[in-house]
């Protein structure tokens, strides 16, 4: 199946076949309410955990309990989810399928 050529122009190489490092970060933007930036921190989070959980061979979202999330933060570096977190992570892998 052939890859559309937008696809294949991007702005930095992707490294898929390295571990886990973190992105570059950048300054969120100011005015917005507190609310805005704590979902907007919490969906960052539970992205990068479900990458992670993905990549350790957790594809069922059944498969990721609160305990298994919470240890493969600590694996990556990433403070322990919250109860809300683990529940977006799981929320994210049943969306991905």
């Amino acid at each position: 199946m052939p890859v559309p050529a937008a696809a294949l122009k991007t702005k930095r190489p992707v490294p898929l076949d390295l571990p886990y490092v973190p992105v570059e970060k950048r300054p969120l933007p100011p005015g917005r309410p507190r609310d805005w930036y704590v979902t907007h921190n919490r969906r960052l989070k539970a992205m990068r955990l479900a990458i992670a959980l993905l990549d350790l061979g957790v594809y069922l979202p059944s498969q990721a309990r609160n305990e298994k999330i919470r240890s493969t933060a600590r694996l990556i570096g990433v403070h322990p989810p919250s109860d809300t977190t683990c529940h977006m992570v799981r929320a994210l892998m049943r969306c991905s399928r």
